[in-house]
């Protein structure tokens, strides 16, 4: 591809529109070569013509520059950078009539570059998406049954027997987390908030579109199957198999749906910003109100994405957090934050709200505690939320093929 696939595009049609990164443009490729980054600026200029070789090349250079140190580390120009160069390529992507190539590239832009271009990625990702939908021949219309086959999870694979033969010793057997049905701010607040308790919440998410659009599979390919999602493959973050990949959302879900773990592992697309990237989805679910006790501020909205048997260890969280059960069902273990020492919890700094112990497997001679420690637990069904107050530990395990959301808030400072 070269410059020719941009400029004859007369009625602008043909070009993906970026006025953010036109302004700011100059002012970042200065602060690039404050930093050294000449290679870099060669490259960008001539992207910006509609060189894709030197479009990519650039974006390689700014990817190694994300990977030359610790995350925390790599100057935010850099991110910026890689924001720049996605733009680049997706708009050669784009003249050629590659939309779904120009949504991979900017997915990559939305999840591993800075704040400043932004807005760009977001515009252009939704011109992108509408020109894609707009190439589709129109969908024939599912029987009923064709729909049934398209359920992501189905009553008949929930076999109960056989999944509490798999969950941790002693499970369901201590004391159940109470369930209140619709309940008012003022009790949740009173009831649970105060005092620091758990509580699930029933009869509360039924004006969700989600919770008739997410267990379609069709629906799901439809308005996320060519985007691009970071996922962890592995038993958990804290396995040493343990990896992350970048995989289109149709891919992902073909892995749950095939329970597919060639790739080393179950597949969890697990604590990621979704509902900021793919808007789709987030036109799809309400943020309860139960969120905003205290007179807080909402931290984050995370989707927890996997098929069955995908565990998240042992943890505790620093805010508030309200965990809503779109599709599937899961088992989650709670214990106070009372018990901190007796959990065992890891010393390196960036696993000190991770406990050590596996409650899959429990190693009695190194962790003799926690067989005493009382806890409390569930079976969170489709449609309820569970509220976890802050550094209460928790582990959760996927029964089904699962779809939750997570809403973190904060306190009023």
């Amino acid at each position: 591809m070269d410059a020719a696939g941009v400029a004859s595009d007369v009625d602008g049609v043909g070009v993906l529109k970026t006025p953010l990164l036109d302004l700011e443009r100059p002012n970042i490729l200065h602060k690039i070569s404050e930093q050294g980054g000449y290679a870099y600026v060669r490259m960008s200029i001539a992207a910006a013509a509609g060189d894709f070789r030197a479009a990519e090349a650039a974006r390689e250079v700014a990817w190694e520059q994300l990977h030359s140190g610790p995350w925390h580390s790599v100057l935010p120009i850099w991110r910026d950078a890689y924001a720049m160069a996605c733009l680049n390529v997706a708009k050669i992507h784009y003249a050629e009539d590659e939309f779904k190539e120009a949504v991979r590239v900017l997915d990559l832009g939305l999840i591993m570059g800075g704040m400043s271009l932004r807005s760009d990625l977001n515009a252009a990702i939704e011109t992108s998406c509408a020109r894609e939908r707009a190439l589709r021949v129109s969908e024939r219309k599912n029987t009923e049954n064709e729909k049934d086959q398209c359920r992501i999870v189905r009553d008949e694979e929930y076999d109960q027997t056989e999944v509490f033969r798999s969950l941790p010793l002693k499970s369901l057997s201590c004391k159940i987390i109470s369930r209140r049905s619709s309940l008012s701010l003022d009790d949740f607040m009173k009831d649970y908030f105060l005092l620091g308790s758990p509580v699930i919440i029933s009869d509360c998410m039924s004006h969700w579109p989600a919770k008739s659009r997410w267990n379609d599979l069709e629906y799901l390919k439809k308005v996320a199957g060519f985007r691009t999602v970071p996922v962890e493959v592995g038993k958990n973050y804290l396995c040493s198999d343990w990896k992350q990949e970048l995989i289109t959302f149709s891919q992902f879900l073909e892995r749950i749906q095939t329970n597919d773990c060639s790739s080393g592992g179950p597949t969890y697309l697990a604590q990621h910003p979704l509902f900021d990237q793919v808007q789709d989805l987030r036109k799809d679910i309400c943020i309860p109100d139960y969120c905003f006790a205290g007179g807080g501020e909402l931290r984050s909205i995370n989707s927890w994405f996997g098929p069955a048997r995908t565990v998240t260890p042992l943890h505790h969280d620093p805010h508030h957090n309200i965990l809503a059960q779109v599709v599937g069902k899961k088992y989650i273990r709670l214990y106070p934050s009372s018990v901190n020492e007796d959990l065992y919890p890891h010393s390196e700094s960036m696993l000190c709200n991770s406990s050590q112990v596996d409650l899959d497997d429990i190693d009695l001679e190194a962790f003799p505690k926690v067989q005493d420690l009382e806890f409390m637990d569930c079976i969170l069904e489709e449609g309820e939320m569970l509220y976890i107050p802050p550094k209460w530990w928790h582990y959760v395990r996927s029964l089904t093929i699962s779809f939750s959301v997570s809403f973190w808030w904060s306190d009023f400072e």
